[in-house]
């Protein structure tokens, strides 16, 4: 017996669709100036999905026809002489046309077998893919989950215009392996490329190919998500090596995904998750083509599987702890790629947060510790050790050198030696030829993540330094028991001296205490040379910051120096 077909989530799909589409279908021609080429297609999509979805007020619409051919007139437009795309900084990328070819492809399927009508619609996309193809089946990538996005394209292609060589070329991308890890992250480890490209086109490619283990590698993703699902409904990205690692990321991108594997499996932790990445309401305008193409989406979620609390999980590869109970949810981070490749980069995860603490509406939404060592950076953790089931210890020792004299076989008359980076800095001293005198300073920071909080232990050692630590909540909560900085004046920063403090948002309260166990005083909150966040000369030089924004409150002073931080949580209501 077949599961019965879930109506609600079908009409509010179609109305989605409906929101986006119907005012391109009332004024196409108003609607195309400076419109990307993916827009485009993606509107071109909507517009035949509408046309052919009877829960759609544009069923049967020739004003759905007249603007999809109206957009379509732009997406040619938009097509240079190799078949690739213009637009974007990214030069007639094939993968950034690959995401437009998807569409075309997934437009021309809906088209195709809906009668004489679309005949002109079903034309042009066939002609836009045509002459996609080659330029596609060449194309290289610059980004891990472009392979897939890529391939995907490809296998489209294939499925309506039958060729060999489509697929010996996806054969070649998928023979690198698919770049997940034995935790299920993808290697970029991010919720935007994982939810928008890598696994919509692995599960494309398992049903184009037949290909099993594509659709468990993303069933392996979305386990793995699971844990990173916060409590205001967004997905944890602070291990992030993409853009997103330093924003909230909502988890209705997911909607899809989780929603077909829980049908397919009938797993309920799967169907808890579809079922929540939907809570909000349904707005994604491409989720009605996705039913029409794949209409297991339609069927009834299973049951779904209570949120087993609490839980606690240890994603080794990522470097990344959490813990969640009825009252708490911390993140605890030292997965950053800084510390190995001594740079700030496009690529790499560099945000500087070790540390996450949400009660309900009471939120932390990140800790940082600056030290002001040859202005090196935040405290990045080089190593992460479990020390217990939920007892981490997080360590970065930074280095920096003096250099001595060149020795006379090393030296030349004209001065000019070579340009040479250090790890710090760069410079016309021929680094590696010179002897080095070296200055250490090791940061460790031991937290037990707690049922209600998290207790930390800092240890801050090496040569005397300022230090700080910044405690960023949102701005939606009222602070008690901090006093204002001396300067800038009521920019939302804080200082935290000896007293403890409390963060409350309604009846949701986090509560931070402090003790020095070694070391100086606290500094005072006159003291803004140190009561502030330093991002490190990567970022200064330029100009530029990684500064959070909210209700920062800070507590800093000099090292050496040992100090414990008690993050306590309470609730008057239980965490969903």
């Amino acid at each position: 017996m077949s599961t019965p077909i879930d109506h609600e989530f079908v009409r509010a799909v179609a109305g989605a669709a409906d929101r986006s589409a119907a005012p391109l279908a009332a004024d196409p021609d108003g609607q195309l100036a400076g419109v990307t080429h993916r827009v485009l297609a993606r509107r071109v999509k909507t517009l035949v999905a509408a046309y052919r979805s009877p829960d759609s007020a544009l069923y049967d619409s020739r004003l759905a026809v007249a603007a999809a051919l109206a957009h379509l007139g732009a997406l040619r437009v938009a097509q240079t002489g190799t078949g690739l795309f213009a637009g974007g900084d990214n030069v007639q990328s094939p993968p950034d046309s690959a995401f437009t070819v998807n569409d075309v492809c997934d437009a021309h399927v809906l088209a195709a077998d809906a009668g004489p009508e679309l005949r002109d619609v079903t034309a042009a996309l066939a002609e836009i893919a045509g002459a996609a193809s080659a330029g596609l089946l060449t194309g290289g990538v610059h980004t891990p989950n472009h392979r897939w996005e890529l391939s995907a394209a490809l296998a489209r292609l294939h499925r309506s215009f039958p060729d060999d060589r489509l697929l010996d070329r996806v054969g070649q991308w998928l023979a690198e392996g698919v770049d997940i890890d034995a935790e299920g992250l993808y290697s970029e480890r991010s919720a935007v490329y994982a939810s928008h490209v890598s696994n919509p086109s692995l599960l494309l490619l398992a049903d184009v190919l037949d290909r099993p283990d594509l659709r468990d590698a993303v069933e392996r993703n979305l386990t793995a998500t699971l844990d990173l699902i916060r409590p205001d409904g967004t997905v944890e990205t602070v291990h992030s090596r993409r853009q997103d690692q330093k924003g909230r990321f909502p988890l209705a991108p997911y909607l899809a995904h989780f929603r077909l594997l829980a049908i397919r499996t009938g797993r309920g932790d799967l169907s808890r998750a579809a079922r929540w990445a939907a809570a909000g309401g349904i707005d994604d305008p491409d989720l009605l083509a996705a039913t029409l193409l794949t209409p297991d989406l339609c069927r009834e979620l299973p049951a779904p599987e209570p949120e087993p609390l609490p839980r606690h999980r240890y994603l080794t590869t990522a470097r990344l702890a959490s813990r969640t109970s009825a009252t708490a949810h911390s993140v605890l981070y030292g997965g950053s790629d800084v510390p190995e490749h001594r740079r700030i980069r496009s690529g790499l995860a560099c945000n500087p947060t070790f540390l996450r603490l949400f009660a309900g509406d009471a939120v932390l939404d990140a800790v940082r510790l600056s030290r002001g060592f040859f202005d090196l950076g935040p405290f990045r953790a080089a190593d992460m050790q479990q020390l217990a089931d939920n007892e981490y210890r997080l360590t970065e020792t930074l280095t920096a050198a003096y250099y001595q004299p060149l020795t006379p076989d090393r030296r030349r008359d004209d001065g000019a030696y070579r340009m040479a980076d250090e790890g710090r800095f760069s410079a016309a001293l021929s680094f590696p030829d010179r002897a080095r005198d070296e200055v250490s300073h090791t940061t460790r920071v031991e937290a037990d993540l707690r049922e209600d909080g998290v207790d930390l232990r800092i240890d801050i050692s090496g040569p005397r330094v300022p230090w700080s630590l910044e405690l960023t909540f949102r701005v939606e909560g009222v602070a008690e028991g901090v006093v204002e900085g001396a300067a800038p004046i009521g920019d939302g920063r804080w200082c935290l001296t000896t007293g403890p403090m409390t963060y409350r948002v309604g009846d949701d309260e986090i509560r931070v205490e402090v003790d020095v166990e070694a070391g100086e005083p606290l500094a005072g909150p006159d003291r803004n040379d140190v009561l502030r966040y330093d991002p490190g000369q990567d970022y200064t030089v330029v100009g530029g910051t990684d500064a959070t924004t909210g209700n920062r409150v800070y507590l800093g002073g000099n090292g050496p120096q040992t100090l414990s931080v008690a993050l306590r949580t309470s609730r008057h209501a239980p965490a969903i």
